[in-house]
């Protein structure tokens, strides 16, 4: 399985960023997908996770802010970030089960 994310960068406090993921090459239904970040010298965290029934699971930091879909259809998984603050800064991992995308930078700028 192959994992590609795009829609990271830099935007100030209060916006809002959408980052997808998609996955590929996947000989088996994908159960969970979701997202992880990573501040630096801080420990991975999960963001949010959704499973292929649509059942989702949200890291409290980021509950009423952040929304997880999925299009089964498609392997891709979406992160709609609102309300941004600039603790979200971080690397943004998504992971299809216990495979892991290669990361995408988010910036928030006070």
């Amino acid at each position: 399985v192959q994992l590609q994310a795009s829609g990271g960068g830099l935007v100030q406090a209060g916006g809002s960023l959408r980052l997808s993921c998609s996955a590929s090459g996947s000989r088996f239904k994908i159960n969970v997908m979701g997202w992880h970040r990573q501040a630096p010298e801080k420990q991975r965290e999960l963001v949010a996770s959704i499973g292929s029934g649509g059942s989702t699971n949200y890291a409290d930091a980021v509950k009423g802010r952040f929304t997880i879909s999925r299009l089964n259809a498609e392997s891709t998984v979406y992160l709609q970030m609102n309300s941004l603050k600039p603790e979200d800064t971080a690397m943004y991992y998504c992971n299809a089960d216990h495979t892991w995308g290669p990361g995408t930078q988010l910036t928030v700028s006070s």
